[in-house]
């Protein structure tokens, strides 16, 4: 007898990742919407239900005024979005799809910025 689909580990995890790869396309191929420009899809996190899913996404361009176009442009073709992914995807609730900006690679230069000064700094201690 086949178990309950909340028993078999990571399906969870496994439905992110192809959502995450099948938006990367549709939005790259399908997507005509010009205030989303290049983005990078770094993670998709669907809830246990399947209901949600909250995309984490990059962009180059990392200021204020073109985060809000693009979360502008992702938010009102999420309609499109989740019926292309509906057509790829095989699950019973297809997840209403929430786009949010990461900026952990933002983060991540400062910090290592930050670090690069301190080794810097305690280089020039060290000769002295």
């Amino acid at each position: 007898m086949a178990k309950h689909s909340k028993s078999i580990p990571g399906r969870g995890l496994r439905v992110a990742d192809q959502i995450q790869r099948d938006l990367s396309e549709i939005i790259v191929f399908e997507l005509k919407d010009p205030r989303v420009g290049m983005i990078t899809i770094t993670e998709v996190q669907v809830t246990a239900d399947y209901a949600h899913a909250k995309v984490f996404f990059t962009m180059l361009n990392d200021d204020l005024e073109a985060i809000r176009n693009t979360v502008a442009g992702l938010t009102q073709a999420a309609g499109f979005l989740r019926n292309q992914l509906g057509r790829r995807l095989t699950i019973h609730t297809l997840p209403a799809l929430h786009f949010h900006h990461d900026n952990s690679t933002a983060r991540g230069a400062q910090m290592s910025q930050l670090i690069d000064l301190a080794n810097a700094t305690r280089a020039k201690d060290d000769g002295e």
